[in-house]
C-alpha cells in the first residue's frame, strides 16, 4: 500500500468474512487502526477478492464521505477522504472496450507522470518487475522521482525522470525487443527515461577548445569526422565508456537504442541565437543511440546559451522530474554539482548546469561531471 497527501492505494486484498456483505482488509493504516470493509460484485454476483485484471466497468460508493476511485494501471483501489470505519461497495461489470481501457491506461500514466511521489522502487528492480511494469505500459507502482539502487561495481542511485516522453518521437518510432505494444497498426515501445540521482565521474567535452573538426587555434583535426555534440570526445569517447561500465552492467539489454537527432556540424563565424558572431551549430541528422546528454530544454524548459535550433533536436520537452522537482536540476539529498549538456555555446564552449541552478557554458576542454540520460524497457 502507498500512504500520501490523503490518498490511500490498497494494495493487498487479504480478506476474510466478518459480515454478510462485507469483507474486511485489516491493518490498511497501521497507525490509526483502520479497517476498510469492501463489499465486492462482479457481473452481479458477490465475491470475496478482487477479479483479475480485465475489460471491466467499476462503480464504487463509499460511506463516512470517503470517495473511491479504480486504478486501471495499478488495479487496485484508491481512497480519498479516508476515515474510521469507511465501506465501501465495488461493482466490476464487464463491456468495457479495449479502447476505453487503452484511455483509463493512458490517463493513469499522465497521472504518474505530473505527481511527483519519491518512493524507494528498489524492489522492483531486484525481482525485476520493474521492466514488466514498463513493458506492459501499465507503470503499476511507477511515478516520477521513484528511485532505486543498484551496486554492479558502482552503487549508483538511478531516478524514473519522466514516462513515455518520447513516444512517437524519431524518424522510426522506439521499439525494442522487449513488450513491443500494438497501438493503431504500428509498434511501440514505452519506456522510462532515466538518469542517475548525481553524477557519474567526469570528463572534458573534447581535447581542445573547439566545437568543431578543427581547432581553429592549433589546427589540430578533432571531431571524430563530425563537429558539434556528434563529433565530440564526449559522445565518441567517454559516453561509450560511462554505457559500458555504468549502464550495461545494470539494465543489459533493456537500455533502448532510439533515433535521436543530433547535431554535427559548427559554422566557426555563424552567428548564435543571441545575435553573437562567435560560431554555433549549423547541421543534424538521425543517429541511433543508446546513451546521451541532456539539452538545455530538458532540465530548464527553455534554451539559454544553445547555439541554435540544432542543438535541441528532439529534446525539445522539459523532463517531468525537472518541472515537478527543480532542485533535482543542480542538486541531491543536499549535495550540488557541476555538469555538461550536450549543445554548443560558442566556437570554443558547450553548455553546462552550475552548482548553484543556473545555465552556463565552459570551455570544450574543461572537466565537469557526466549526468547523462537513456530509455529502459
Amino acid at each position: 500500500m502507498f500512504w500520501g497527501g490523503g490518498i490511500l492505494i490498497i494494495r493487498t486484498y487479504a480478506l476474510y468474512q466478518e459480515e454478510k456483505e462485507y469483507n474486511v482488509i485489516k491493518g490498511i493504516v497501521p497507525d490509526f487502526g483502520y479497517d476498510v470493509k469492501l463489499a465486492i460484485e462482479v457481473d452481479g454476483q458477490k465475491e470475496n477478492s478482487i477479479p483479475t485484471r480485465g475489460l471491466y466497468k467499476t462503480e464504487i460508493n463509499c460511506n463516512n464521505e470517503a470517495t473511491g476511485k479504480w486504478d486501471y494501471n495499478a488495479w487496485n483501489l484508491k481512497l480519498d477522504n479516508l476515515k474510521k470505519d469507511t465501506k465501501c461497495n465495488i461493482t466490476f461489470t464487464s463491456g468495457l472496450s479495449e479502447e476505453e481501457y487503452q484511455e483509463y491506461l493512458e490517463a493513469g500514466v499522465n497521472e504518474r507522470r505530473n505527481t511527483y511521489r519519491g518512493k524507494d522502487i528498489t524492489y522492483l528492480y531486484d525481482n525485476q518487475k520493474l521492466y514488466d511494469q514498463i513493458g506492459n505500459c501499465t507503470f503499476d507502482d511507477i511515478y516520477v522521482g521513484d528511485y532505486f539502487t543498484t551496486n554492479k561495481g558502482q552503487e549508483v542511485t538511478w531516478l524514473i525522470a519522466d514516462l513515455n516522453n518520447y513516444l512517437h518521437s524519431g524518424d522510426k518510432d522506439i521499439t525494442s525487443g522487449n513488450y513491443p505494444k500494438q497501438n493503431g497498426g504500428g509498434l511501440m515501445t514505452c519506456h522510462a527515461t532515466i538518469i542517475p540521482a548525481t553524477t557519474l565521474g567526469t570528463s572534458k567535452m573534447n581535447t581542445t577548445n573547439s566545437t568543431g573538426i578543427v581547432d581553429d587555434v592549433t589546427g589540430e583535426m578533432i571531431g571524430y569526422g563530425k563537429g558539434a555534440y556528434v563529433g565530440s570526445y564526449m559522445k565518441n569517447v567517454t559516453l561509450p565508456s560511462v554505457l559500458e561500465n555504468y549502464i550495461k552492467p545494470v539494465f543489459g539489454d533493456h537500455v533502448i537504442k532510439t533515433r535521436n537527432l543530433l547535431a554535427d556540424a559548427m559554422v566557426n563565424d555563424r552567428s548564435n541565437q543571441h545575435g553573437v558572431n562567435t560560431g554555433a551549430s549549423s547541421s543534424w541528422n538521425w543517429y541511433d543511440s543508446e546513451l546521451d546528454l541532456m539539452s538545455e530544454v530538458n532540465v530548464f524548459g527553455t534554451t539559454v546559451f544553445s547555439s541554435s535550433g540544432y542543438d535541441i533536436g528532439i529534446d525539445n520537452r522539459e523532463y517531468a522530474i525537472f518541472s515537478l522537482k527543480p532542485e533535482f536540476i543542480n542538486s541531491y539529498n543536499g549535495t550540488c554539482f557541476w555538469w555538461w549538456l550536450k549543445a554548443v555555446t560558442s566556437l570554443t564552449y558547450f553548455a553546462y548546469v552550475s552548482e548553484s541552478g543556473f545555465a552556463g557554458g565552459t570551455i570544450a576542454s574543461g572537466q565537469l561531471s557526466i549526468r547523462p540520460r537513456f530509455l529502459i524497457n
